[in-house]
């Protein structure tokens, strides 16, 4: 799914809150690491995630290597800090994100 201009902004807005849960350090994404991260977009939709300072990746090459392994959307890079999204078809998701529709107002 290739998500709009408007519904990255959507999800930035949506991000601003959310606390960091996922944090990459030197031994980069190890399967664990992208079992965590998919269990958590499972539950979440929007994850936020940190690259720590002796992570042998930057925090683009993080974002995108993760999103390719979860099969997710990167929403923003900004700093050592990235925004991931995937829908969720979990029936039981407390608060399942609506994203605005292309050509429509947020």
């Amino acid at each position: 799914m290739e998500l709009t201009s408007k519904q990255r902004a959507q999800l930035r807005g949506l991000a601003n809150g959310l606390d960091t849960i996922v944090h990459i350090g030197k031994e980069g994404l190890g399967d664990n690491l992208v079992k965590q991260a998919d269990e958590a977009l499972e539950a979440r939709e929007l994850i936020k995630c940190r690259v720590l300072e002796n992570a042998m990746l930057t925090p683009k090459e993080a974002c995108q290597a993760l999103a390719q392994r979860t099969r997710s959307e990167p929403v923003q890079v900004i700093g050592t800090k990235f925004v991931l999204y995937r829908h969720s078809h979990r029936k039981d998701l407390k608060d399942p994100i609506v994203l605005v529709k292309a050509g429509k107002k947020a």
